[in-house]
This record gives C-alpha cells, sequence and structure tokens, in this order.
C-alpha cells in the first residue's frame, strides 16, 4: 500500500506555502524549500552552516507570514510547527526522505525543468513527484526525465487558497502510472478533502479555462453595452447562484497580474476568435501598469475610502479611472428574481427579462455556455466534471450545464440560433435524439448518446436523495428523521437558517424516542449552508416585547429537556456540525455522546453579542467538558475552569476551525474531525456504528463540583476591572454578573457538588432576566434588522 507520510513543498510564495499549510493542517510533515537569496548565495561557503537561517529566509518567513494571514491557511497556528523551512542547495538531499514532492515554482517551463532536474538527482524511485501549475503543459515538463520520473510526475492545480477552495484538479501525462493517478485522486478526496476532477493537459485545464473566458466576456459585454463595474457585480453574483464577490471583487481578491497571467496562458496557445477573446482590453493591462492589482495593493476595481462617516467602497470608472460611488443595477427582473422559488426559476428570471438586466445577463451567460459545450471534451472527460470544476472551483451553486437546464435548453438554443449561433454538433444531436436536458437526476448526466451514472464515492451521502428515495421516517416543519441504512437514523433541520424553534425541540425528543426503540443510534446533520445559527431569535424577541415571559420560561425549559434528552440518550447520538456552529448550534452539539465535526467548523456560545447567556445548558456543558478535559493527574484548579469557561462564553469566542474548537474546549480529543466536508454524514455514521457496538451506555447523572460564591467574586473582579478600563460597558457587565453567577453555582460555598439541574434552573433565570432588558432586546433587534452585533 502507497502511503504519504512526509511531503516537501517546492516554492514557498502565496501558494506554496498556503499548500504546505493545508498539508500541515491534515497532520503530514512537510518540507517548504526555496530558492537561497542573491546575496547569501554569494557568501563564502564555510560558514554556510552558520548562516543556515538567513538561507532560509524566504521559506521562513513565509511560514511566519501564514499565521498572520486571514482567512487563515493555519487551521491552528500550532500547525506551523510541522513545516520545516529549507532551500534549494542545502537541503534538495532530504528529497530522499519523502512521499511526494510538489513543485509550485514561478509559472515558466523551462525554470520547472531544471527545478526537475536538480529533484530526480535526489528523489527515491517510487517517489511522486507533481507541478501545482496553473496551465502550463504538464507533458512538456517531462521533457528529459527517467521513466521512473515520468511514471510518477502529474500535475496537481489547488486553487487558492487551498484550505478553503475544494477543487483539486488532477493532471495525467500519458507516461503516468494508471495506479499513481489512481492513488493521487482517492488520497486528494479521502485525505486532503478536495473535489477532485480529473484534467485533459490543455491550457489551463478545466475551471480556470471557463472561468477566465466568462470573465473576460462579462467585461467585453460591459464596455459594449456601457454598464458600470457595480452594476456588473449586482447580477453576476448570487442572482446567478455564484458568490457574493461576484465578478470584480473575485478579480480583486484573485490580483489583476494574477488573472492577466492565466489568460495570457490561453491567449499564447490558441488562435483566431478565441485568441481574440483572451486578449484583455486595455484599461485592464493599464490597471496592472499602474499597480492597481485589487486587494493585494489597496486599489482595483474597488478602492475603500476612508471619510469622515466611516469607509466607503468606491468603484472604479475604467474610462476616467477615477473612483466613484458604488453603483448597483436598477432593473424590474432583479426584485422579480429575488421574489422567485428555487434555482432555476431565479436564473430564468433574469435570463429572459426585457430589460437592462436581463440583456447583461443574456448576453455574458450565451457565449459561457456555448464555450463550455466547444470545449467540454477538450478539456475535460465529461461534462459532470466540468460541472463540478466550477463549482468546487469558483463556488458556483450550478455549473454550466446545470445552469442551461435551468434556462431549459430547448428554449434557449432555439434563441441561440434566431440570433445566428453556431450550436456545438452534439449539443444538437442531444436535442434531436428526443433528450432535452443534460441531466437525468443530480448525478446522471448525458454522455456520448446516453445519460451516464457518475461514480460517487460511497463516503459520499446526500440526505435530499434518501428523502427523494422514500427514507423520511418522520417530519414536521422544522425537522425531518430521516433513514440512513444500516440502522441509523439522521436528524436533519429544515428551518429557516436551520434554526431552533418548538418545531425543531419536539423533533429531537420524538426523535430519540423512535431511535431508542428501533434504531442502532442517530445522528444530528443537515446539508444546507451552515449547520445552526442558533435559536429562533424573532419569536424569542417577539415573546420579550409583550412582555409574554411565562411563554419564554416555557420555551427555555424545553430547550433544557432536548438538550438533556440529546445526552440522556440510551443510543448514542452524534452531532455532526460544519460552518457556523452558533449559539444553541453548539449547545446543540455539546451533550451529544460524540461530536464529528467538519474540519471548517466555526463553534462558539455567541449569546452575549444579543445580550443574552446560553440557554439551553451550554454553560453547564462547556463547564463539564473543560473539568472532564484536564489530563490525568493534573491538579484540579477549580477557579482556573471557571474563568476559562466564563472567559470563552463572555468574549463570545468562535473558532475558526475544528481544531481551534477544540483548542476552545467544545471539541474533546477524542471526537472525531472529517477533513472532506462531503465525507461528514458518512464519518458520523461510522462513529455511531462503533459506538454502539462497542457498548455504548448513556453517561452517569452526576453532581458537579463549582467553585461557588468566593469563585462568582472572582470572576466578576476581572469583568468589573475591564469596565473600569473602559473595555465593556454597564450592560456588558450586567451580562458578566449573570453569566458568572450561572458558571459558579451560585451563592454556595467554593468546592460544592450540585446536580445538573440545579445549575440548568440558575442558568435559565438569569436568561429570562436578560431577556427583559430593554438594552437586550435592543440588541437582539439589531442582530435581526443589521445581521451584526450592537455594543450598547
Amino acid at each position: 500500500m502507497r502511503h504519504i507520510k512526509k511531503a516537501a513543498v517546492l516554492g514557498s510564495g502565496v501558494m506554496g506555502s498556503g499548500i504546505a499549510a493545508h498539508l500541515a493542517n491534515i497532520g503530514i510533515p512537510t518540507m517548504l524549500l526555496d530558492i537561497v537569496p542573491k546575496e547569501e548565495a554569494q557568501g563564502d561557503s564555510s560558514v554556510a552552516t552558520a548562516r543556515k537561517t538567513e538561507r532560509n529566509v524566504l521559506a521562513t518567513n513565509a511560514i511566519k507570514q501564514l499565521q498572520k494571514q486571514k482567512p487563515a491557511p493555519l487551521a491552528r497556528k500550532e500547525n506551523a510547527a510541522l513545516i520545516t523551512p529549507g532551500n534549494f542547495e542545502d537541503d534538495f538531499e532530504k528529497l530522499k526522505d519523502v512521499d511526494w514532492i510538489i513543485e509550485v515554482v514561478v509559472e515558466n517551463l523551462e525554470i520547472k525543468k531544471q527545478v526537475f532536474t536538480k529533484v530526480e538527482e535526489f528523489r527515491k524511485p517510487g517517489t511522486i513527484i507533481s507541478s501545482n501549475t496553473s496551465g502550463i503543459s504538464i507533458e512538456a515538463m517531462t521533457e528529459g526525465r527517467s521513466e521512473d520520473f515520468k511514471k510518477h510526475f502529474l500535475g496537481t492545480h489547488f486553487f487558492n487558497p487551498p484550505r478553503y477552495l475544494k477543487l483539486l484538479e488532477v493532471i495525467p501525462t500519458k507516461e503516468t502510472d494508471p495506479e499513481v493517478l489512481s492513488f493521487m485522486k482517492q488520497f486528494g478526496e479521502d485525505v486532503l478533502g478536495k473535489g477532485v476532477v480529473e484534467a485533459k493537459d490543455t491550457p489551463n485545464f478545466i475551471a480556470n479555462r471557463i472561468g477566465t473566458y466568462g470573465l473576460l466576456v462579462t467585461v467585453q459585454e460591459m464596455m459594449r453595452g456601457g454598464y458600470s463595474v457595480g452594476e456588473v457585480d449586482s447580477v453576476t453574483g448570487p442572482a446567478l447562484g455564484r458568490p457574493k464577490s461576484a465578478t470584480f471583487r473575485t478579480l480583486d481578491v484573485v490580483g489583476l497580474d494574477t488573472f492577466l497571467h492565466v489568460a495570457k496562458n490561453v491567449y499564447d496557445q490558441v488562435e483566431g476568435q478565441e485568441q481574440e477573446t483572451f486578449d484583455p482590453p486595455a484599461f485592464m493591462k493599464k490597471m496592472a501598469e499602474n499597480g492597481m492589482l485589487g486587494a493585494k495593493s489597496g486599489k482595483g476595481f474597488f478602492y475603500k475610502e476612508k471619510t469622515k462617516e466611516g469607509s466607503e467602497i468606491k468603484e472604479l470608472n475604467y474610462e476616467t479611472f477615477e473612483y466613484e460611488t458604488r453603483k448597483k443595477m436598477k432593473a424590474p427582473s432583479i426584485q422579480q428574481s429575488k421574489q422567485a422559488k428555487g434555482k432555476a426559476a431565479k436564473i430564468q428570471t433574469l435570463v429572459y427579462a426585457n430589460d437592462r438586466a436581463g440583456e447583461l445577463v443574456w448576453n455574458i451567460l450565451k457565449p459561457t455556455l456555448l464555450y463550455s459545450a466547444e470545449k467540454a471534451f477538450e478539456v475535460a472527460d465529461s461534462i459532470y466534471d466540468i460541472d463540478q470544476a466550477k463549482k468546487w472551483g469558483f463556488g458556483w451553486e450550478l455549473g454550466p450545464f446545470e445552469t442551461w437546464d435551468a434556462i431549459g435548453v430547448e428554449k434557449s438554443v432555439a434563441r441561440m440560433k434566431e440570433e445566428g449561433e453556431t450550436i456545438p454538433s452534439w449539443v444538437e444531436e442531444m436535442l434531436a435524439s428526443g433528450k432535452t436536458s443534460f441531466y437525468e437526476d443530480r448525478t446522471t448526466y448525458y454522455d456520448n448518446g446516453s445519460y451516464t451514472k457518475a461514480e460517487i464515492n460511497e463516503k459520499v451521502i446526500n440526505i435530499k436523495s434518501l428523502k427523494d428515495s422514500g427514507n423520511v421516517i418522520m417530519k414536521n416543519t422544522g425537522a425531518s428523521l430521516v433513514d440512513l441504512g444500516d440502522g441509523v437514523a439522521v436528524l436533519e433541520f429544515t428551518s429557516p437558517n436551520n434554526s431552533i424553534g418548538l418545531d425543531v425541540m419536539q423533533m429531537i425528543n420524538k426523535s430519540i424516542d423512535e431511535v431508542e426503540k428501533n434504531y442502532k443510534g442517530l445522528v444530528i446533520n443537515n446539508q444546507g449552508k451552515n449547520f445552526c445559527v442558533g435559536a429562533n431569535l424573532m419569536m424569542i424577541l417577539m415573546e420579550a416585547q409583550d412582555m409574554n415571559f411565562p411563554e419564554i420560561d416555557l420555551v427555555v425549559r424545553q430547550f433544557q429537556q432536548s438538550m438533556a434528552k440529546i445526552r440522556n440518550s440510551e443510543k448514542p447520538v452524534v452531532a455532526a456540525p460544519f460552518a457556523m456552529t452558533l449559539g444553541g448550534g453548539t449547545e446543540i452539539s455539546l451533550p451529544a455522546a460524540s461530536i464529528q465535526a467538519s474540519m471548517e467548523t466555526y463553534m462558539g456560545l455567541v449569546e452575549v453579542g444579543v445580550g443574552l447567556i446560553p440557554g439551553g445548558g451550554g454553560n453547564k456543558e462547556l463547564y463539564l467538558r473543560h473539568l472532564n478535559n484536564l489530563p490525568k493527574g493534573a491538579s484540579l484548579d477549580l477557579q482556573a475552569v471557571a474563568n476559562n469557561v466564563f472567559e470563552t462564553i463572555a468574549m463570545a469566542k468562535v473558532s475558526t476551525s475544528a481544531q481551534e474548537a477544540e483548542d476552545l474546549g467544545f471539541i474533546r480529543p477524542e471526537d472525531g474531525i472529517s477533513i472532506n466536508g462531503d465525507h461528514l454524514l458518512h464519518d458520523a455514521k461510522q462513529r455511531v456504528i462503533h459506538l454502539a457496538d462497542s457498548g455504548y451506555r448513556a453517561p452517569a447523572r452526576e453532581k458537579i463540583q463549582v467553585v461557588g460564591e468566593p469563585g462568582y467574586a472572582a470572576m466578576l473582579l476581572g469583568a468589573k476591572t475591564m469596565k473600569f478600563g473602559g473595555l465593556i460597558s454597564d450592560h456588558d457587565l450586567k451580562i458578566a454578573e449573570k453569566l458568572a453567577f450561572t458558571i459558579a453555582g451560585g451563592r454556595v460555598p467554593r468546592g460544592s457538588f450540585v446536580d445538573e439541574q440545579y445549575l440548568l434552573d440558575i442558568e435559565r433565570e438569569a436568561f429570562l432576566s436578560l431577556v427583559g432588558e430593554p438594552k437586550t432586546q435592543m440588541r437582539m433587534q439589531h442582530m435581526l434588522t443589521k445581521g451584526k452585533p450592537l455594543r450598547n
């Protein structure tokens, strides 16, 4: 069996260091090598060892930068310890100790070939070598290399930033050993957590080839139609099922210099009309000459200007090169699209609208769809691979062919023909055969005259498909219980934003009753944008404003009882959180028998942001976790534990990864982390089966030792010190008082043992008293209307 225990990354730029960080995040020790700076290379070789730090300075500085960058390339800063800096002159001999060498040097074929000549001197036979090039021919890089080198060489094109963007394009050469290709595809998905697509060795491969074309078509249509940068961005983002960064904000993030380089890659290798399209307009080249590269230079298509009232984002007028007030597209179809139900209806509303927005969208979508079809089998093996590449690499909700299905293939092709467009022959043949869509279902696509089922990893479980197949056990307005097979059920939240209301609590209780009778165990998971962003804040605020505190008391009691039901279930309950897991989302996870979290899980008890403290047992559960996580043999410092929990909740600390959630005490060392978010439900199911087969028993109801009144005073002193220092407001202090009292266990002697219900009662009373506060209600209102905390 082939394993990758250690890796080396050659090139410590943004991409190289980002790949090294991703490898470190998953526990693979990695060497990061770069050139020796000229002044060091020219020095006396006899003092080379003494000057090792200076000779490694490029890689060393890159590792330091990883710990400062945002979004963070490292899942936790300590992971940097797994990256060892080095240089191309002193450390190439160490390549014999690694299993995978990844080249990420400058995009120049001759330089890459020079690096590979040196690599071959030191690598051991069988070591995999790959290039992270964004479009240089993989085949051309192997010229002059040995047979063993060629067999173990391929392209592995990560997308930036490597930690967050899911796509990994794997590009074999004619000489690549099929076993090596198969291994790297599986390793990419299972270990690196990527969405892997096999691409052909063509300029810019799949995602960048089609993405660059679509972007340049958009720029050209903007100029032809007299649209502004801001107008284009207001309709090429979420309205088309694409990221908020849309077109030009995306360019600012990527960097105009990078984009122009990628465009030139294709321009140099194609001809005719296609070459003309890949020649960026003069104003973009002038922007690059003027250093207007985007985020990295502070100015690009947008510029954040500081004014007396605050910051204002202005857009570039590409004709005058002046920054102006940002404009948004105004057209009836935009509002109509927002009101339409479902992705397909939203896009159709825009595409076929007879207004400025509709004209722009049709004129950029039409050539992009035609180009995707024209190049489909030149760049990839299937249209499914193209769609996956665009979704994983560019964050599109629908790939080009899924989009074409959404707007209606027959209807759109008829219009294209009316406008004099040439339709690729295979699309014409598909329609002529009576097939009117590229997809029969989510994973069955048109290929060479018939529909073909995509090969899907068995670790990818789709809840919607299970529901469509009749596996729903029970459901209500807020949640569904679905049979996962093998004696395991999944509880899926379906409420808006997966918020927790009475319907969700009811389903938690019913689900656990059902599972205890008929199943091995339960997973709590869903496949929405976020796991859960907390309780139904609107419901609580409305009841508070109506002074209906008995109703709020009842809701909080039911929430606490539902969480207790999870904790005390006779069958194992595994929470499988991902993305935003805030407030009540964290409170649902903490009492579970185990947590299987996606690497990208952002956990936190953030209730203080809306003037409250956790009300579903979160304070007690986090305190218990900190107590139980103390190293064996460590002396019990109750005050330190209480202070830690108090600080985490009072400061609304949110993890930036599942690993950091472990550092904050939300996740235990024995819980699991899924690197590939698409495998999360599978991994959680396996965890349930393992717990059940190991004879799982519900935890005993225990007495909990608390710091009591002296500990309360100590925590309160810390909060008052912050108040006197002007760091928190009067209302912040009031919240801190309630939180400290709850964590301390009230007015009992230090070291007292209390039961769980006693702590829940204190928590509920504190929650209710804060809900009645006008300043808390103002915070709740502000969060609901503005989407961010109010400091009052």
